[in-house]
Formats: C-alpha cells, structure tokens, sequence
C-alpha cells in the first residue's frame, strides 16, 4: 500500500474511532434498542410531544449508528481490494479501491466536524434574516445575493428552504428578507454565519464602473417546537398589518395580509407575508418571534461562558464577519477563521461548507482553523 493511501486510511480509522466515542457507542446502540421497543408500543402516541422527541431521537441514533456502521464496511471492503489487487498486479482495482478511500475520508472528516454541533438547538430548522446596508441599490442587490446563495447552498444540501417575508428594494435587489431552512441541523451549521458581510466589486448600477463596497448583515435563530415555553406578554408587543410586497398574486398585493410584530423590551422586530391568509401569517409571525427571543436566551448563555460570542453589529466598517472581493481580484476571505477561497463565483453559488466548518470549530475551540485541515 502507498504511504499517501495508509494515512488516509489511518485518518478515517481514527475519525471512525472519534465517532464512536462521540456516540458513546455500546449506550447509542442499548439506546436505540429501548427506542424501537418503546416505538411499538400501543399507547406510545397518547403523549404527542414526548412521543415526537423520542422518534427525533431515534432518527438521530439510527442515522449515525449506520452511518458509522457502513463506513467501517467500506473501509473494510476497500483495504481488501486493495490487497487483491497488488497480489493481483491490477492496477485499476487498486486505483478504484484509493479514489473509494479518499471519498470516505471526505465522508468522515464531514461527520467529525458535525459532532461540533452540540448545541442545545443546533439540531433545529432556522430562520435566515438578511438585510442590506447603507449604500441604496448596491447593498440592495449584495442583499439579494447572499439571499440566493444561501438558498443555493440549502438545496445543495439536501434542506427545504422558504421564504417568510421580502421587502424588495426600489430599483434593484432586496432591503431585507427571511428564509427558512427546514432539515437537520440546519440552525448548527447556519448559525456560524451571523454578522456582517462585505462584499467589493465594480457596481453594475455605476455608468462610471468604479468600484464599490457594500455590507448586508445576516441574523440566524432556531426554530422552536411546542415544547419549548416561551412567555411573551401582548401588552409587550406591536402588531402592524400592512400591504405584502413582491410577487403572490392579485390578492397579496391588494390586501393587508403581511404581519410585523415588535418586541418593545428587546426592540425584535420579525414579519411574515408568505400567506394568503393575515391569520396564517400572524400566527408564524408569532413563532418566529418566539424563537428570536428564545436565540437571544441562547446567546446569553453562550455569553456568559466565552466572552467572544457573537453579537449583533453595526452594518459596516470594522464589523465584518468575511470579504467577498470580486475586483480587483478574486478572493472570499473569513476574517474570523483565516479561510480563503479563491473562487467567489462557486461560493455565491453556495460552496461555504469550508467557512462554516472552520468557523464552527473555531467557536468551539476558539482558535483559528486552516482550511487544509479540515479537507
């Protein structure tokens, strides 16, 4: 076996091994046991909440005890193809067996990188708030950008995304908008983009071509379930119902069907206008709410215990979070984890998964990662 092969080969063995300690595995598997016991029983339904948290629970076990299993398969299989094919003397084997290899090593390097996500709601769906920066029209239309490529990476990955409420900017672009990210662990790999963005580029929209910068700022809140207790007093609160924007058909637009709830103690704002229905969208108004101020109770935890949270900023200099150059060359750059990527072009299209691991190893362990030693 070449050398280059046997590291790869003793890095998944010790992801795996990571893996499994992560799992706590002979728990994870007695545990999976009760679960599928408890599932067959009659009246395991009578408690819907309970009974939801414990099917989650069980999806999440049975995903990663296969995941470990078929990957110790593979690795398994591939080692001896490898060996038949040297005694063999065929190449072709050998060099299917190593690209199998490299491609369980990107698999495993991912999955060690995802037990980062242990946070008391990163399982969750998300909410996605974007909204532009000074500067009119360009960040108007940066905004629009970043609203597409999160939703480009969303689909990449498998998530349903849908958008809660767009205010469309007067000639171009977007001046704010909410997204919804629906699948598992949305919330603990999107949370890692909060903040400022900045984008530089020659504007469109200048007759002169002169290069411009521009900010749009990103928010990310879970979700929460029924099961989460959030009290919030209306006397707290100020519904205003106005007139949807965009697209949506005759009805939208001539009703006073969007809802914006403000939060006076905390100054959240959140609105909804993707329903037909002013009733449908106050009540998601209302979840939606329910979860910023259940975020904002997650984030002062995670205040209290490292100083170097992230917390909301001014939309502009000095508080961004990454740079997207586009001229006079080409490079996206986290400012936080050091990762560059000299292909804008494929991370508008939503290639952030370097960034957001990076990033989430950083905020776990608080230091610079090299993107080297995540691929």
């Amino acid at each position: 076996m070449r050398p280059e092969t046997q590291t790869i080969v003793d890095d998944v063995e010790q992801a795996l091994s990571l893996l499994r300690r992560h799992l706590d595995w002979d728990r994870a598997i007695s545990r999976l046991d009760e679960l599928n016991a408890a599932a067959e029983s009659p009246d395991f339904w009578n408690d819907p909440n309970k009974a939801r948290k414990l099917m989650s629970e069980r999806q999440y076990l049975e995903e990663n005890i296969g995941a470990v299993r078929r990957m110790e398969a593979d690795l398994s299989d591939n080692l001896e193809l490898i060996e038949l094919g040297e005694m063999e003397d065929d190449a072709s084997v050998v060099e299917e067996a190593e690209a199998s290899l490299k491609a369980l090593k990107v698999e495993s390097d991912r999955r060690q990188v995802e037990t980062l996500l242990s946070g008391e709601a990163d399982g969750n769906d998300c909410f996605v708030e974007i909204h532009a920066g000074a500067g009119g029209t360009e960040s108007q239309d940066w905004a629009n950008m970043m609203l597409r490529m999160y939703v480009r990476w969303a689909e990449q990955h498998g998530y349903k995304t849908e958008i809660m409420e767009v205010h469309a900017g007067e000639e171009a672009g977007i001046k704010s908008a909410t997204v919804q990210i629906k699948g598992p662990n949305a919330y603990g790999w999107v949370k890692t983009e909060a903040g400022v963005h900045r984008l530089v580029r020659i504007s469109p929209y200048d007759s002169q071509a002169r290069r411009h910068t521009s900010f749009a700022s990103v928010w990310c809140y879970p979700v929460i379930d029924d099961s989460i207790d959030i009290e919030i007093n209306e006397s707290d609160c100020r519904i205003d119902t106005y007139r949807a924007s965009g697209a949506g058909g005759q009805h939208v637009n001539t009703t006073d069907s969007a809802v914006r709830i403000t939060h006076n103690p905390t100054g959240i704002v959140v609105q909804c206008q993707n329903e037909r229905s002013q009733h449908k969208n106050r009540a998601t108004a209302w979840g939606m709410l329910k979860a910023r101020l259940y975020e904002l109770e997650l984030q002062k935890r995670e205040e209290k215990a490292n100083a170097d949270a992230a917390s909301k900023t001014d939309i502009g200099w000095g508080h961004q979070i990454r740079s997207y150059v586009l001229q006079p060359y080409q490079m996206v750059k986290d400012l936080r984890t050091g990762v560059e990527k000299t292909s804008p072009g494929d991370v508008l299209d939503g290639d952030l998964d370097d960034f957001m691991e990076a990033a989430l190893a950083h905020r776990v362990g608080g230091e610079s990662v090299d993107v080297a030693d995540i691929d």
